[in-house]
């Protein structure tokens, strides 16, 4: 017996001891207990993107007038600021560092707001975003001011990675901010993209899986950063964020960093079945499918939710997030004409657009009250009435076909106000997920009036579409990182082979082409043949052009100082900026895949029209050859009969007339000025921007386009 009972008591002791660090690995992290009602119902607010400016002193003020007092109307659990909170920018936003005055003001004015929305300093939490790094050498340097003046470095926060966690007494929320900086903070533009590393994408994923272990409630997992995944680069071993969210469930990613300016979808659903993809050519990814059941057995569908949000630089946006028995909404509020008297936040029927699939499963449709609609209203004065109106869409103009009072929650420690109406929510069931249009309207003591945006919803969890613009596309569907290369390749394929191939063709075949060949033969392939053999006529251009291609691809682009201040410089490559040497003395390049701010609009705005226009002014020479010994040799009638070409018409004299004025030539100088003036401008910009002198740091990638031009329009201003 008494072996028996010290086996019993070492089992429970173990038992304790394993409980008692899964507890202390979970309490030493922020943990908010929602102690009043509305019951298993959260809300939480998100910032992004302020960018406070000594030059835009307007962006801070706005911020403290409407901000503190909206956080006191809303009064969220939590408050996220996703980055870019100072601009780091000249008044002319070329030259991109550290201002040390702008963070001083970030301080100073988050403390009033903080003091005005009446909220405990604990509940905000900001992070980094790639104006706060401009020209940050070192994290925690002299001119990392981030880690001196903001909420997470006044409250000791000073890990990338920070979580809090709030227990509604029927679930767990757990939230987890991240900051995915590069680690040497380079001066813009070539700042661009979020550098997540191997160690970074370990915590978060040690982060969302430290509440697997306490199974006894539901668990609803969100994200906060700055970068979209389509800015976020892929770590050293080929992780990305995407596959470390997919892993653990993740329900939904917030962040910042592209602005309003790119269009008010910038949402997207990531799916288990498309980690690979490249592009995305809409919101919602793939529809789901509503057709499992309970018997299927199939495992669970991997899905969650990118949510990008305007910025408060000029949009002046704030989102409110709830999260309503684990069902996610949320509103994006413009406060571009001031602060709002109420905000309305419709929680269930769950908007169409952003549903996840797993949240309908059919197995757990049972145990959800799904039997009445549900809105939070925010007011800075009393509300007195609140209806529900549902519109169906199927007649091609909107019908009514619910309109119900909503009623309040009656709770005088309420949190927030909740209003709720029932609904036989069956008699909206349908196989389009916008035919039904859900709106909400709240009238205040003084009868000012607020609605809602008419929302779809789909009872049976379909997904609508979520349609992008080409903007939104190319900031939201493009995973820019993996792109890079290709695009960079893709120049070259079309430039070198064209360039040199035809040259030893021309050689070996021993075959030219002239323009008479063209005239007789009017095929694209005889006209690049044509073309080329007179760009071959200058030898010293096209042998220049080849040089210069070869040397963008292997040698320095530029040399410039990449930091805030101190004399150290590095040089850019294609493949990146390269400062010093690592450990095994072999070239470390940072700033990649950033440099393709600098990189492809080069290649694709200057170099290449630079080719296709020199190609275009030595076929405009050799057809104006042409013309002129066809009139010097008074050949002019034999042309015509050989050529089967009716008697002198006005077309025919408006031809000879453009041939003879050279008209075109003035269009291609036109064009060649406009070219000149683009890379002037890159040039300019990039000499503020890391303080180059483009005779010294950078001669070859200034100077050869423009030489280039000039010399090829001084060959071929002349018939010869």
């Amino acid at each position: 017996m008494g072996i028996v009972k010290l086996c019993i008591f070492s089992i429970i002791f173990i038992f304790l001891l394993k409980f008692h660090y899964i507890s202390a690995e979970f309490f030493k992290r922020d943990v908010i207990e929602l102690e009043k009602g509305p019951e298993d119902v959260a809300w939480v607010v998100q910032l992004s993107d302020l960018h406070f400016s000594v030059h835009h002193p307007e962006r801070a003020l706005s911020f403290e007038k409407i901000v503190g007092p909206s956080l006191s109307m809303i009064n969220p659990s939590l408050v996220f600021i996703t980055g870019d909170l100072t601009d780091g920018k000249s008044k002319d936003l070329l030259i991109m560092k550290q201002d040390e005055e702008e963070w001083l003001e970030y301080k100073k004015v988050l403390t009033n707001v903080i003091k005005k929305s009446g909220l405990k300093k604990n509940v905000f939490y900001d992070l980094r975003g790639n104006h706060d790094i401009f020209g940050v050498p070192a994290i925690g340097g002299p001119f990392d001011f981030y880690s001196k003046y903001s909420i997470n470095a006044q409250l000791k926060r000073s890990g990338l990675v920070n979580s809090v966690t709030i227990q509604t007494g029927e679930r767990s929320i757990q939230f987890v901010g991240f900051d995915s900086i590069t680690s040497l903070g380079l001066r813009g533009p070539t700042n661009l993209f979020g550098h997540p590393t191997d160690q970074l994408l370990d915590e978060i994923s040690s982060e969302l899986s430290v509440l697997d272990s306490q199974p006894t409630k539901p668990i609803t997992n969100i994200a906060y950063g700055h970068f979209p995944l389509s800015f976020s680069a892929a770590s050293q071993s080929g992780r990305t964020l995407k596959e470390t969210f997919l892993m653990h469930n993740l329900s939904a990613y917030l962040c910042g960093h592209l602005h309003t300016k790119f269009g008010k979808n910038l949402k997207r659903h990531h799916e288990s079945n498309q980690h690979k993809h490249l592009l995305q050519l809409n919101g919602h990814g793939s529809l789901p499918n509503n057709s499992k059941t309970c018997s299927d057995e199939a495992t669970e569908f991997k899905e969650f939710w990118e949510w990008e949000m305007g910025d408060w630089r000029k949009s002046r946006a704030m989102r409110i997030l709830s999260i309503d028995r684990g069902w996610m909404s949320f509103v994006d509020v413009d406060f571009k004409l001031g602060a709002k008297n109420v905000i309305i936040l419709p929680t269930f029927p769950l908007d169409s657009r952003f549903t996840l699939e797993r949240s309908f499963h059919k197995c757990k449709m049972e145990s959800l009250n799904l039997n009445s609609i549900r809105a939070l209203v925010f007011s800075s004065s009393p509300v007195v009435s609140v209806v529900a109106r549902i519109y169906d869409s199927r007649p091609g103009n909107l019908v009514t076909v619910l309109e119900t009072p909503m009623r309040r929650n009656d709770d005088s420690t309420s949190r927030g106000n909740l209003y709720t109406c029932p609904w036989n929510f069956n008699a909206f069931e349908d196989p389009s997920p916008d035919r039904f249009l859900l709106q909400i309207e709240a009238v205040d003591i003084e009868g000012r009036s607020t609605l809602t945006e008419l929302r779809p919803f789909s009872v049976g969890g379909l997904r609508a579409r979520l349609s992008w613009n080409w903007k939104e596309f190319m900031v939201m569907g493009c995973q820019w990182d993996a792109l890079y290369y290709p695009i960079l390749w893709l120049f070259y394929l079309l430039t070198l082979p064209i360039l040199v191939f035809p040259k030893a063709i021309f050689v070996f075949l021993r075959k030219q082409y002239t323009y008479k060949s063209l005239v007789g033969n009017r095929k694209l392939v005889t006209c690049v043949a044509w073309i080329l053999s007179e760009l071959y006529n200058l030898p010293l251009v096209c042998f220049s052009i080849i040089v210069y291609l070869f040397y963008l691809i292997l040698c320095p682009w530029l040399s410039g100082q990449v930091f805030t201040e101190g004399e150290e410089r590095g040089y850019m490559t294609y493949r990146g900026w390269v400062l010093r040497f690592n450990e095994r003395q072999k070239l470390d390049f940072h700033g990649f895949p950033d440099i393709m701010v600098v990189v492809l609009p080069h290649l694709y705005i200057v170099v290449l029209p630079t080719i296709i226009v020199i190609g275009a002014l030595v076929a405009e020479r050799a057809v104006f050859q042409d013309h002129l010994r066809a009139l010097s040799a008074k050949k002019e009638d034999d042309y015509l009969v050989k050529n089967n070409v009716s008697a002198p018409t006005s077309g025919r004299n408006k031809t000879l007339t453009l041939l003879h004025r050279r008209w075109l030539r003035k269009m291609l100088l036109l064009i060649s000025l406009a070219i000149c003036w683009k890379h002037f401008l890159n040039c300019r910009s990039l000499v503020k921007a890391y303080a180059m002198n483009p005779f010294i740091h950078f001669p070859v990638y200034s100077l050869s386009v423009p030489i280039l031009l000039a010399y090829t329009i001084y060959k071929t201003s002349r018939a010869e």
